[in-house]
């Protein structure tokens, strides 16, 4: 059994956001597995995605088992010429997760990716349609250096490499989902009493 499965995420959820929560082993990609009628807060994570996607039509690379790999629907109330920015607000609340959670001195840079010391940590790529947010985020969490993409445009590190051990993914997962939640509240509270 996976470390994300259900029974070892749900538990750690401390917020509406991974309500509901569902876990496949593998699949293309976790952003095609939000459907129509799910619900705000709808989570949907993989141990593998055979098709990950990036911004600009970049692959995402994964080692299976190793990486945080999850899509979660939104359905924002600002307008939605401001979508883009979730972009943002996500970046940032992944990356005070990981320095909370982890101590890893993870930063924001413009406009989707976490890094340390300018190694890409984190994607999050948002994809909008009529009413919704579905954003995806991958995470390098227990790769070693020799299971990281070697061709990629931004050098890669994962946790692992950073902090010289491994790290439970679902204590992460459930960190960084409150913090998107956190961070998502506050950007939308100009617009909730509306």
């Amino acid at each position: 059994m996976s470390d994300l499965s259900p029974e070892a995420v749900a538990p750690l959820l401390q917020g509406r956001l991974g309500i509901p929560y569902r876990f496949v082993e593998a699949c293309p990609s976790t952003q095609r597995l939000i459907d129509a009628d799910d619900t705000e807060g709808t989570t949907v994570a993989t141990d593998h995605q055979t098709q990950g996607r990036g911004r600009l039509g970049r692959v995402w690379e994964d080692a299976a088992g190793r990486s945080l790999l999850f899509s979660v629907l939104l359905t924002p109330r600002p307008p939605m010429p401001l979508w883009p920015q979730l972009s943002l607000v996500a970046g940032e609340a992944v990356a005070r997760a990981l320095r909370e959670t982890t101590g890893v001195e993870a930063s924001l840079r413009h406009p989707n990716d976490v890094v340390v010391a300018g190694r890409k940590l984190v994607g999050v790529l948002p994809e909008a349609s009529r009413g919704r947010v579905v954003l995806g985020i991958g995470v390098n969490v227990n790769q070693t250096a020799a299971e990281l993409p070697a061709d990629t445009v931004k050098p890669p590190t994962s946790l692992r490499v950073e902090l010289g051990r491994e790290v439970e993914r679902a204590p992460l997962l459930a960190a960084i989902l409150l913090a998107l939640e956190q961070g998502y509240a506050e950007w939308s509270a100009p617009y909730l009493a509306r």
